[in-house]
Parts: C-alpha cells; sequence; structure tokens
C-alpha cells in the first residue's frame, strides 16, 4: 500500500474532458462480450487491459510449514477462482482426495460453478451466497458447528476471518498463494482519461511501478470501499466509486459518469 501522500491534483476543470482511453487494471478478458468492449464501441473509447497485480503460488512446502491439516476440517470457504485452483494444486500435491461429505460454502454462484473443475458437486454439501461476503454470513450461521478451512491469499479482508471469531466459530485460515505487484516496466507511461482500479494492492502496484505518477486530468475508478479508501490515502482524488446504487458494476458506473458529464 502506497504510503498516504499529499493531495495535489491539478485541475478541478478536467471533469469537462470527455474520457476517450480507459486503463482497467486487470487481464484481457478471453471472451468477446466484456462489457469493457461494449462501452468502447459505445462511446469512441480506447481500453486497454493490464493486470497490476499477479497470483503467485505458495510451494507445498511452504504450505507444510504452517501445519495446516486439511482432513481436519469438515467444510471449505472458497472466495474466488484463485482459492480454488491453488486449493486443489495443494491437495493434488499432498497427495489428498477430499472427502465426498465435505462441505464447501461459495461467496457466489460464479465460484460454486467453477468448482465443479475439480469435484462432482452434491447439492447438500454445496453452500453458496449471492454475491458477497455478508450474505455467506447467513448461509454459515447456519452451520457454525463445522470445523471451517479458510484457503486464502497473503493479502485478503478482514471480513471473513472477523465474523468467524465473532461468532466463535471453528476455523483455520490457510495461505495457498500471494497476491505481489506486477513488474509494469513494459508499459511507457500510465497517462489515460481513466484508470479503473479493483483492489489496495492496484494502487500500491502504482506508484511501486511509477514512483512520481501525477493524476493531473486523469480521473480515478475504484471497485469498493477499500480500494476508494486506498485511492484517497495514496493522495488522489477519486472521480468514480462502485459499486453504486444504480450501477453494481465499474462498467456502469463508469457509463453513469460519462453520461453524466456529455457535453
Amino acid at each position: 500500500m502506497a504510503e498516504s501522500k499529499e493531495k495535489a491534483w491539478a485541475n478541478p476543470e478536467r471533469h469537462s474532458i470527455p474520457i476517450k482511453s480507459i486503463l482497467v487494471t486487470q487481464p484481457q478478458p478471453t471472451t468477446d462480450n466484456s462489457p469493457y468492449l461494449s462501452i468502447a464501441e459505445k462511446y469512441g473509447i480506447k481500453v486497454d487491459f493490464r493486470a497490476f497485480i499477479e497470483v503467485e503460488p505458495v510451494s507445498y512446502k511452504e504450505f507444510r510449514k504452517d501445519k495446516v491439516d486439511i482432513l481436519a476440517h469438515t467444510a471449505v470457504i472458497f472466495t474466488s477462482r484463485n482459492a480454488v485452483d491453488h486449493f486443489f494444486r495443494i491437495c493434488q500435491e499432498s497427495k489428498i482426495e477430499m472427502p465426498a461429505d465435505m462441505k464447501y460454502f461459495c461467496i457466489s454462484d460464479q465460484t460454486a460453478y467453477y468448482l465443479q473443475k475439480y469435484i462432482t458437486l452434491r447439492k447438500r454439501k454445496l453452500f453458496v451466497g449471492e454475491k458477497t461476503a455478508k450474505d455467506l454470513f447467513e448461509v454459515i450461521k447456519k452451520h457454525k458447528n463445522e470445523n471451517f478451512l479458510y484457503p486464502c491469499s497473503n493479502i485478503r479482508k478482514d471480513d471473513i476471518p472477523g465474523f468467524l471469531k465473532a461468532n466463535k466459530i471453528k476455523h483455520t485460515e490457510a495461505i495457498i498463494y500471494k497476491t505481489v505487484e506486477a513488474d509494469l516496466s513494459d508499459l511507457d507511461d500510465v497517462t489515460y482519461d481513466c484508470i479503473a482500479f479493483f483492489s489496495p494492492s492496484g494502487i500500491s502496484s502504482l506508484f511501486i511501478n511509477f514512483p512520481n505518477f501525477k493524476q493531473n486530468n486523469t480521473r480515478i475508478a475504484a471497485f469498493g470501499p477499500t480500494t476508494a479508501k486506498a485511492v484517497r490515502d495514496a493522495g488522489l482524488e477519486l472521480d468514480i466509486e462502485a459499486p453504486m446504487p444504480n450501477a453494481p458494476s465499474m462498467t456502469g458506473a463508469i457509463e453513469v459518469y460519462i453520461q453524466s458529464h456529455k457535453k
């Protein structure tokens, strides 16, 4: 996380400058139906994608140092595809086969669907939140006697561990992958009309790779409250904050901004 910087955005009139280029700090979509590409076509905007953070696996040798007994648990919490991939990688390297009665708690339908890449799902063993961690809490409360395993990154939100601790639910955290700043030395600069961020790590990566970055006329977009806070802590002005009541996605929030600042 970048240290808090003195606020020094230069041009309050920049909101009158049309957005003609957007840098999305995530990997290039693998399909042609990305909502960012729809925005690009609809408004004649150049949209580039570049992941500002990368995922590195925790080795099996390193994992063993934490002495986590996977099979001592009766339930697993998954909050992302990365968690699913790296958990089953560790299982494979440990020569562990997950028992048929293991319960799986997934933060969303998308994560639950992805889980089918590794196991045959049984409805009575799969529990899914609607979208957020808070949604999943209500599901977990009904199974508070389980012994939960929470596979996660070295950088993770406090919401799930905090909830489990507060409700005295037996659980173990298992760090199975690491989130690190990407090497962006291949980029000449990051001069875009808008840059979209999705995590505090993305802000940290910006200043590690471009320590002299100045916001100038760039509009900054952030998804989620922790990312928004990181933007402000870095001395940047936050122009687009998602989700919004009328725009739950980043692309929706960007489009609302574009529409509201049309000349």
